[in-house]
C-alpha cells in the first residue's frame, strides 16, 4: 500500500492557494491549507473596499481545489524538529511537509503617533475597519494619504473620484516604481481627480496626531482621517520558530524554494527570500511562486531533485479610479520600461480584467492542477546571484 504524504500549507493567499491546488495533482498526498479567515482575501482590491465598489473577498469553494481541507485558524509556532505546527485554537497538527506562505501585510511604522492615529490597509480587517471612518467623515474632511506606491496611488484616487479632498504625501518621489514618463501621466490623473500631491526632500513623514500629519520641512497638513500605505512587513512567525530569515523577516531559502535550514519546509509568495535576494511583494510573483513551491514539494516525494524557480515580471496595472488607470511596463527582471498607458474606461476594464484574471487562474488549478506552467525568465537573476556570491551567508547541516 503507497504511504501518504501530510503537506501542510501556511496562508491561504495568493500563494498559498496556487500551491494547495497544485500539490493536489499527485495520489497519495493530502494537503491542509491553515488560513486566519474562512474566505479569500483579494488584496489587490482593498482600496475597492475602502471606497464601497467591492468587498474583496472570495469564497473559497471557487479558487481551492475539492481534495485540499481548509483549516481556518491561526500557526503560532512550526517545530521542525518534530514536523508539527501549533495553533492559536491550542492544537497541533503534523505534517511530512510545510509550505510557508503566510505573505505580508503592512510595516510597523516608526513614525510618532502613526500606530496610534493612523490607519493602514494592507489586510482585510485594516480595511475593513476603516472604510466605516471614511464614511463617517464629513464630506469636507481632509483625507491625507501617506506612500505613493501602487497601493498609496489607488487609494488617493479611489477617494477622490468619490469626491473626497486628498492629499497624497508621497516621501521623496511620487510612484517610486514608475518610469517618469508614467510618473508624469499619472501626476496628471491626480491632479484632475483634485489630489494634492506633496513630494520633494521635505515631504518625509515625521510625525501624525489625532489631527495632522507633520513634515520633515516642519510644515503640519491638517487631516480628519490619515491613511498609511507605506511599505510592508512579514509575519514573524519563521524567526518564531527558530528558521533562518532575511532582515525583513522573510524565510531564507536556496533556488528550490527550500528554506536553508529543513528540506522539508518551503516557502511561496511575499514571505520567501530566495537565496537572500527576494523578488518584489506582489500578486504578479505570488502566482507564480505559489506552484513551483508545490512542485518542489512533489520532486521531493517522487524523489527527484527540485527545479530552481523562474518568476518574471510585465509590469504593473494601478486603477486610477473606477475610470481611469496606468499600466506601467517592465522588463522581465522588474525593470520599468518607457512604454506606459494611461487611459479611460480602456485601462479601468483592463486593470479589472487582472484581478477578475488572478481569481480564473486560481479557479483553474482547482480544476486541472498542474495546468499552468508559463513561469517568465528573469536571466539577470542569476547574474545577481554570482554578484552577491561572496556575501551570501553559508548554512551547513541542513535537516532531511
Amino acid at each position: 500500500m503507497a504511504e501518504n504524504t501530510d503537506v501542510i500549507v501556511v496562508g491561504g493567499g495568493y500563494a498559498g492557494v496556487m500551491a494547495a491546488n497544485r500539490l493536489t495533482r499527485r495520489d497519495g498526498v493530502t494537503v491542509t491549507l491553515i488560513n486566519p479567515r474562512p474566505a479569500f482575501v483579494e488584496r489587490i482590491r482593498l482600496h475597492q473596499l475602502v471606497g464601497g465598489s467591492d468587498d474583496a473577498v472570495v469564497d473559497y469553494q471557487r479558487i481551492l481545489a475539492g481534495g485540499v481541507g481548509l483549516v481556518v485558524d491561526t500557526v503560532t509556532r512550526i517545530d521542525t524538529s518534530e514536523r508539527r505546527v501549533t495553533l492559536a485554537s491550542g492544537g497541533t497538527l503534523g505534517y511530512d511537509y510545510l509550505i510557508y506562505a503566510v505573505g505580508s501585510g503592512s510595516a510597523d511604522p516608526s513614525v510618532p503617533g502613526a500606530a496610534e492615529h493612523a490607519y493602514p490597509i494592507s489586510i482585510l480587517e485594516e480595511a475593513r475597519r476603516l472604510r466605516p471612518v471614511v464614511d463617517a467623515a464629513p464630506a469636507s474632511a481632509a483625507v491625507t494619504v501617506v506612500g505613493a506606491g501602487s497601493t498609496g496611488l489607488e487609494t488617493a484616487s479611489e477617494l477622490a473620484e468619490l469626491g473626497r479632498k486628498v492629499t497624497l504625501v508621497c516621501g521623496k518621489v511620487l510612484g517610486p516604481y514608475l518610469h517618469p514618463r508614467a510618473r508624469r501621466s499619472v501626476a496628471e490623473r491626480l491632479t484632475t481627480l483634485g489630489v494634492t500631491v506633496i513630494e520633494g526632500p521635505g515631504a518625509t513623514v515625521t510625525g501624525v496626531t489625532r489631527d495632522a500629519v507633520q513634515l520633515a520641512d516642519g510644515r503640519e497638513l491638517r487631516s480628519g482621517v490619515t491613511i498609511w500605505t507605506a511599505g510592508f512587513g512579514v509575519p514573524d512567525l519563521a524567526a518564531r520558530s527558530g528558521l533562518s530569515t532575511d532582515a525583513l523577516g522573510r524565510l531564507l531559502t536556496d533556488e528550490t524554494l527550500t528554506s536553508v535550514d529543513d528540506a522539508r519546509v518551503v516557502a511561496a509568495g511575499d514571505s520567501a527570500a530566495p537565496s537572500n535576494l527576494p523578488v518584489r511583494m506582489s500578486c504578479q510573483s505570488a502566482v507564480q511562486l505559489g506552484p513551483q513551491a508545490a512542485e518542489t514539494v512533489l520532486s521531493r516525494i517522487a524523489g527527484k531533485q527540485p527545479a530552481d524557480f523562474n518568476v518574471g515580471f510585465f509590469g504593473q496595472c494601478i486603477s486610477l479610479g473606477r475610470r481611469a488607470g496606468i499600466v506601467q511596463y517592465a522588463k522581465k527582471d522588474d525593470t520599468v520600461t518607457g512604454v506606459s498607458y494611461l487611459g479611460g474606461g480602456s485601462m479601468a476594464m483592463l486593470k479589472e480584467a487582472v484581478c477578475k484574471s488572478t481569481i480564473w487562474q486560481m479557479a483553474q488549478e482547482a480544476r486541472r492542477p498542474g495546468s499552468l506552467n508559463l513561469w517568465f525568465k528573469d536571466r539577470q537573476r542569476q547574474e545577481l546571484r554570482r554578484a552577491k556570491a561572496g556575501e551570501a551567508p553559508t548554512v551547513t547541516g541542513r535537516r532531511a
